[in-house]
């Protein structure tokens, strides 16, 4: 479930060297689960999708989990979900007050690396609809689609390949 939109930053926007990308904690659940419950890409009819989701301190522990934090304010800008069997982005998240600020970017990058370390050669997101658009912008091709569904996803959602090498 990858949701990264386009969009303006609000109140002070954090320049790169003020952002650090780590690796999530177990006491990082709460935020994660509120930056998805959150999400302005999951309103209207993409709402059901992450009413009462959990990002739970046992998935934090399981899968490579990073955040993007404001090293000033401490505040968790976005984080991604790298699971390596099979390589799939399993969640991308920016806080909609950081959006346009390159949030998702600095994430995108820090996921390459981090599968290229791994020794993956390609990393298959299934994206939310409306955050294609960026990750074809960071290089991923579309290679199909995932079908709705139901009950737990209504729609048809693109699938992507982002290479590594």
């Amino acid at each position: 479930m990858g949701s990264v939109r386009e969009g303006r930053g609000h109140g002070r926007a954090p320049q790169h060297a003020d952002v650090m990308v780590r690796r999530a904690a177990a006491g990082d659940a709460r935020r994660l689960t509120r930056l998805v419950r959150t999400s302005g890409a999951y309103e209207g009819p993409y709402a059901s999708m992450v009413e009462g989701y959990r990002v739970g301190p046992d998935y934090i522990e399981t899968h490579r989990v990073f955040v993007a934090e404001d090293t000033a304010t401490g505040r968790i800008l976005g984080f991604y979900a790298l699971l390596l069997d099979p390589p799939e982005l399993d969640l991308m998240f920016v806080a909609d007050s950081a959006q346009g600020l390159g949030i998702g970017r600095l994430l995108a990058t820090h996921l390459r690396e981090e599968a290229r370390s791994a020794g993956l050669t390609g990393v298959r997101i299934v994206s939310h609809p409306p955050a294609e658009g960026f990750y074809r912008s960071i290089g991923a091709e579309p290679v199909g689609t995932v079908r709705a569904d139901p009950p737990a996803v209504l729609w048809d959602r693109p699938e992507l390949l982002l290479r590594i090498g």
